[in-house]
């Protein structure tokens, strides 16, 4: 071998060796940024499944929230309708008293209701028909022990039972659907307590 060959030999094997050696660098250097973009993948699915997670909680808890809030709403609309429909049949448990029952009752509200002094008594039409014969002075009897007096007009008003007082153009609606009305909050109030004592 010549000088020269072997000088190209020697060029060519300190080619190899320096080519060598970059691919060799070149491949440690990709695999470490294989395994550290492998890494961040890693850390950026865990983060993304932390994330998913808690989103999923997030909107497990809301739901579950509205579902709550919409059966107290449900349970609320029902027992607000059932304390109605009570209300309501005690009112008309007043109505479908005996004619005797009936007129007692309505003494009795009448001494609740009339003021000490003269006034007159109207009642509904159907009320007015079957008044009982002694039933002013009944009434003037009940209601004397406080001062007042009361005769039965010959008018009538447009009430579904009770009465109505009236004093020189003043009137007292003491008819049912105005005393329950007036007293709706309290009588719901005691009849959520008397039907829902547990809740």
């Amino acid at each position: 071998m010549t000088g020269l060959d072997k000088i190209i030999q020697d060029i060519v094997s300190e080619s190899d060796s320096a080519v060598n050696a970059q691919l060799e660098k070149a491949r440690a250097q990709a695999e470490e940024i294989r395994l550290k973009v492998e890494r961040e993948a890693a850390e950026q699915c865990a983060a993304a499944g932390r994330r998913a997670e808690q989103e999923a909680a997030m909107i497990r808890e809301r739901a579950e929230s509205a579902a709550a809030l919409r059966t107290r709403k449900a349970v609320l609309g029902a027992k607000q309708q059932l304390i109605a429909e009570i209300i309501d049949k005690a009112k008309q448990s007043l109505y479908a008293l005996p004619e005797d029952e009936y007129f007692k009752l309505i003494l009795k509200m009448a001494v609740k209701y009339a003021p000490p002094r003269a006034g007159e008594i109207l009642f509904s039409p159907a009320d007015r028909k079957r008044l009982p014969a002694d039933f002013e002075k009944a009434l003037n009897e009940a209601v004397g022990e406080k001062g007042a007096s009361l005769r039965v007009s010959g008018q009538t008003r447009s009430i579904d039972g009770g009465f109505v007082l009236s004093y020189g153009g003043i009137e007292e609606n003491c008819s049912f659907s105005a005393l329950f009305d007036a007293r709706r909050d309290e009588l719901q109030d005691k009849v959520n307590r008397l039907v829902f004592a547990g809740g």
